[in-house]
């Protein structure tokens, strides 16, 4: 029965307004809050008409009013009736129009309202809504519920998923036939963790859904781990120009989080879609939609290709047949108890009815009236339809059991029914189980929600005859995906990656990005380390060394070169020739000890230099021998050491003929330290501090400093008389020794990454080493050798002279000097005297300036 409310649509333009409510009478009223309009532009509330989400669902609720008022089980003798409002998918509206439900409960006071004739009025009781179903949106429910919660009327709602809607200390007569976004978000989760992602970004439109949806989500994240979030995105109510360009470069800023998972209404997940087109990014983001998405078709219209490989979820649901008879049959003649049909029915044919004093608008064809719904439209049923036949059938079943308890035995509605009192009704109501229009279990759990069951669908636009939606795995308590089936963008099977950083590579660990527990970087583990675990490197024992992929250690392998091999038959072959000439020459000078040539070689620092050139030489058996501790540990002691003998002796007899001649121009007094025994104290303390850096093992660098010294005092002592048999030889050692070892590095280090690195820089350093030591051999004993031995006759001492001869010498040089041109004269101090034989004075003479003579002190030999 249509109430009297109902206006038709011929007098909406006499009255200017629209009709705001759909009154059924019946025994018992249920309440109904749909989103029959859009939301309006700014200071209108209500926008153009929702087709689908309105009316569908809002017929949906009036088909079941009709099957269970027809229903001679359900309610016996009892008619359900209704009290529908629109609520214009705007909270603060749908707050004032649920207003409407709770007027007879308000009491009012109408003790001083009178009428004319002094009696007092007779106003109409306001028509009692014992529950309501609705609303749609959460954020609508959430404003409707703290009302009914204040007056006590149960509320069931078809559609609204919020988390926040199951806290019963806030919205204790709030109850559900879907569940709550907290399962919903669990099972994205396990979605993405299905898929084998650990980075992604979240999309939110403002709102409690869009928010508390990406709330739960991102808590259960937390809870799981193992999950990171990129970016967290809200989606403004009334977003400015660009500003959906603007969330898809911040969704790039972390461009490895290709997962998006998005809460969002359906004209925000389309344009985040077309701004993703625009930007070039066809086929870079992994969108996970909600059920706002679902399966629908509206969100993705012309922008299919970008939503390619979209994963979805919906509520498990099935289409009601019944409800497609039923809606399919509506026609303006035969729904006039719906007073926004007429508006549906122009929106969905493309026509305009005739009305009273409206001109007629000639862009659009006249509606007749005969047009056939699904015929001459395109019709689906809207997804929700089943939860809200579902939320109907909830309150009537609730209602009979309450009923049966109350009222037994009786035919219609008894006393302790009538009012039907709240909050027994939502004890009923929490207490129902039975199979809904669907044929699966209607029921609610201590929170007033629905068990968690979904559909998991992927839009698949390749490599398939049908394009569209494809439902690819359930979610109940847990997930059960058909992997196989999934296909993205371009029809690839493989699954695209999502995760902030790849794996690392065998032998790198995990160097930790601080406070982003998914993200690393790969380091390698370099030198001696190997891969501990995944996070930690680790150093091989000393015996060993890491295995070629580093993931452990090994034996370290013996590399040598072959006594036979061409790299070391040449080494060896210099060492052997040294070692005879060194032997040769120590043996020859301890035969011929006292001899005036040994003796004045500077007998004592010549046993020492000779020791170290020996030591030189041994080291080149020891670098191609077999390795083994002994071996490693003498490579060690004497690659350093016999260099450093060598040198610490060389390096004090330059130091000491560089004083000599520095104090002889100044004073006839020798100068301090140059006696045979200060010469060893002097050479044993330098050789000392090579010893203490064996513990630290720094050798060669001293050695070098060594070298280097001796050259320098080589290179000032150049200037010392040709006849002074030492100087000279020490020079041209010393300056032989740095080319060699300057032609030594690039070789040595330019050979690095050669694959016969070990057996060219053996090779190198042993004949450096050699040709070091043979240089000085050379130079300095081979010439005393060969006089010792082959002309004896020189080996003899010298006749001395007094300093009277040496006086008359000089002056006879002085005179012969006048005698000279002054183009000829050069500067130079000349020893006049055979040093190999002279026991005291050595007379010089500046012939620059002729007037003196210097005396210079040689030591006793």
């Amino acid at each position: 029965m249509i109430n009297s409310y109902f206006t038709p649509p011929e007098s909406w333009a006499q009255q200017g307004t629209q009709p705001h409510s759909i009154k059924i009478e019946g025994d018992i009223t249920l309440g109904g809050l749909f989103p029959v309009h859009s939301r309006g532009p700014a200071g209108v509330p209500c926008g153009e008409i929702k087709r689908e989400k309105g009316i569908h669902r809002m017929e949906a609720m009036l088909y079941a009013l009709d099957q269970i008022n027809s229903d001679p089980d359900l309610l016996p003798n009892i008619t359900l009736g209704a009290m529908v409002l629109d609520t214009c998918s705007r909270d603060t509206y749908a707050l004032e129009q649920s207003l409407t439900f709770v007027q007879a409960l308000i009491q009012k006071d109408n003790s001083d309202v009178r009428c004319s004739n002094n009696e007092p009025p007779i106003i109409p009781k306001p028509e009692r809504v014992v529950g309501v179903i609705g609303a749609s949106g959460s954020s609508v429910s959430i404003m409707v519920a703290n009302v009914l919660r204040l007056f006590a009327i149960p509320q069931i709602s078809y559609a609204s998923t919020a988390p926040e809607l199951s806290d019963k200390s806030r919205y204790e007569f709030f109850s559900r036939v879907v569940p709550p976004d907290s399962y919903q978000a669990q099972a994205m989760v396990d979605i993405v963790k299905a898929m084998g992602w650990n980075y992604v970004s979240t999309l939110a439109s403002e709102g409690n859904y869009g928010e508390s949806g990406v709330d739960a989500f991102l808590q259960i994240s937390r809870e799981a781990g193992g999950l990171c979030i990129g970016q967290s995105i809200k989606i403004p109510r009334e977003p400015k120009p660009g500003g959906f360009d603007k969330i898809i470069k911040r969704l790039m800023e972390t461009s490895n989080a290709r997962g998006v998972i998005i809460f969002a209404n359906e004209d925000d997940i389309r344009r985040v879609l077309e701004a993703a087109k625009r930007a070039n990014l066809t086929g870079h983001f992994l969108f996970v939609g909600s059920d706002s998405w679902g399966a629908k078709s509206s969100p993705i219209l012309d922008q299919e290709d970008v939503a390619e490989g979209a994963v979805t979820i919906l509520p498990k649901r099935a289409s009601i047949d019944g409800f497609d008879n039923y809606f399919t049959s509506r026609s303006l003649k035969n729904n006039r108890r719906n007073i926004w049909f007429a508006e549906y029915w122009e929106d969905d044919f493309k026509c305009k009815l005739t009305r009273p004093g409206i001109k007629y608008d000639l862009g659009r064809r006249k509606c007749t009236g005969e047009e056939k719904i699904a015929q001459e439209s395109q019709y689906e049923q809207e997804g929700k339809v089943q939860f809200v036949i579902d939320a109907v059938y909830a309150m009537a079943h609730a209602l009979h059991s309450m009923h049966l308890d109350l009222c037994p035995g009786s035919m219609g509605i008894c006393e302790k029914m009538d009012p039907v009192e709240g909050s027994q009704l939502l004890h009923y109501i929490r207490s129902v189980n039975f199979n809904g229009s669907a044929g699966t279990g209607v029921m609610f759990n201590e929170n007033g929600d629905a068990p968690g069951r979904y559909d998991i669908f992927q839009f698949q636009l390749s490599n398939t005859t049908n394009p569209g939606y494809r439902c690819i795995g359930q979610w109940t308590n847990n997930l059960r995906l058909n992997a196989e089936e999934m296909q993205w963008s371009g029809g690839d099977r493989a699954v695209p990656d999502s995760v902030c950083s790849f794996p690392c590579e065998l032998g790198e660990r995990k160097k930790m990005v601080k406070g982003v527990p998914c993200c690393w970087h790969c380091e390698l583990c370099d030198g001696y380390q190997y891969q501990l675990d995944e996070l930690n490197c680790d150093m091989c024992p000393f015996d060993m060394r890491p295995m070629p992929n580093r993931t452990g250690c090994r034996s370290t392998p013996i590399i040598k070169l072959e006594w036979s091999s061409p790299w070391a038959i040449i080494p060896v072959f210099l060492a052997v020739l040294g070692i005879l000439a060194t032997s040769g020459c120590i043996i020859t000078f301890i035969r011929f000890n006292d001899t005036p040539i040994v003796r004045a070689s500077g007998r004592e620092l010549s046993y020492v230099l000779l020791t170290g050139i020996f030591l030189i030489y041994l080291i080149t058996f020891l670098m191609i021998a077999e390795p083994s501790a002994p071996v490693c540990a003498f490579r060690r002691l004497l690659l350093g050491l016999g260099m450093c003998i060598t040198y610490s002796a060389m390096l004090t007899k330059t130091n000491r003929i560089y004083r000599i001649f520095e104090q002889g121009k100044k004073a006839v007094t020798p100068p301090p330290f140059i006696s045979p025994t200060s010469q060893l104290i002097i050479t044993f303390i330098l050789i000392g501090v090579q010893v203490s850096e064996l513990l630290k093992w720094c050798l060669e660098c001293y050695s070098i400093v060594l070298m280097v010294t001796c050259t320098v005092y080589a290179i000032k002592s150049r200037g010392v008389p040709e006849t002074f048999n030492e100087a000279k030889p020490i020079g041209f050692t010393m300056y032989t020794t740095c080319i060699i070892w300057l032609a030594f590095v690039p070789i040595f280090f330019g050979t690095a990454q050669s694959t016969e690195k070990m057996f060219i820089q053996t090779t190198t350093l042993t004949v450096s080493m050699s040709l070091s030591a043979t240089v000085s051999l050379g130079m300095l004993y081979i010439p005393k050798v060969y006089v010792i031995i082959f002309q004896p006759e020189q080996n003899v001492q010298k006749r001395k002279r007094s300093s009277k001869a040496v006086a008359s010498t000089v002056t006879s040089q002085l005179s012969q000097k006048d005698d000279k041109q002054n183009g000829e004269s050069k500067s130079s101090l000349c020893c006049l005297l055979d040093l190999s034989a002279l026991h005291g004075l050595c007379v010089c003479v500046d012939y620059m300036n002729v007037s003196t003579v210097l005396f210079v002190w040689v030591s006793q030999l």
